[in-house]
């Protein structure tokens, strides 16, 4: 009966949070851990299934850099970075695309089906949903590393509109026909902003944004949009596209950006549903 009661209390405290955001748009851009770990896969599925039962509208942004690497090392080709950015020639490119359009996207779509959402994968090619322009970098050439540089949010909007969970992989391709691979990060920033979205979640390995990576304690709970941008020029290198994607999306229009650690089990749910949250939150 104890148990009941804790459990009937909780409802009752999220409900204010499902009114709030009951038919208002989610960016979620998944990566890190939370995309390896069988476990945290399952509930962070769960999790945004469940967030999609009670009226709001997840749209999963993800990558897939790990998946990537194994695959080129497979087939004998070593990854290359320049700038914390994949160096992408032609054959690459080939892989970046099978892994993420194919493999990776379709296992998220899979595993979100068989947790009773209704999933459906896409990429930015499909509807042209995001056209990119090649990365001009003063470390080298990239090869077919783009930038999105137009966004046509049909598709979404309609998966979201019949009920659909929008499953999206960071290749677009671009004026010239090729095929490019873009940040997935900056790719969620943009998306978030042109949907109009509430709000935008980058699930992480980390709790959050830290003043100082190597004290723990100055782990920063919240913040303006002015001070991300200060701090983007502080932070670990592998924060700053996280940073910069919150600030697009808020500069956009969207109302608050959240990064949080997703290797914590139901981290999204803490985040949309109590008053605390968790991570750092820009706003």
């Amino acid at each position: 009966m104890e148990k009941a009661k804790e459990q009937a209390e909780i409802l009752v405290q999220a409900l204010p949070y499902i009114r709030r955001y009951s038919g208002m748009t989610m960016v979620i851009k998944y990566g890190g851990n939370a995309m390896i770990n069988p476990e945290l896969k399952e509930a962070v599925m769960r999790d945004i299934v469940l967030m999609h039962y009670v009226g709001m509208r997840p749209v999963l942004v993800h990558g897939g850099g790990p998946e990537i690497s194994e695959m080129m090392k497979k087939v004998g080709k070593q990854p290359s970075f320049v700038g914390g950015l994949r160096v992408t020639d032609e054959e690459t490119m080939e892989i970046v695309e099978m892994v993420l359009a194919g493999k990776t996207n379709k296992g998220i779509v899979a595993l979100l089906n068989r947790q009773g959402g209704r999933a459906v994968g896409l990429s930015g090619k499909d509807g042209d949903l995001f056209i990119a322009e090649k990365v001009v970098s003063d470390a080298g050439d990239l090869g077919y590393v783009g930038d999105v540089v137009e966004i046509n949010t049909d598709i979404v909007q309609t998966l979201i509109h019949e009920g659909y969970i929008p499953v999206i992989s960071s290749v677009a391709v671009g004026r010239d026909g090729h095929s490019y691979n873009i940040n997935a990060d900056h790719v969620a920033g943009k998306l978030a902003a042109a949907l109009g979205a509430s709000k935008i979640i980058m699930l992480t390995d980390v709790l959050g944004i830290y003043r100082d990576f190597s004290d723990k304690s100055s782990l920063i709970s919240s913040l303006t949009v002015d001070e991300a941008r200060q701090l983007a020029k502080q932070v670990d290198k592998g924060m700053i596209p996280k940073i910069e994607a919150c600030v697009t999306a808020l500069d956009g229009g969207v109302e608050r950006a959240h990064i949080i650690d997703g290797t914590i089990p139901h981290a999204l749910l803490m985040e949309v549903f109590t008053d605390k949250g968790i991570g750092t939150m820009i706003a």
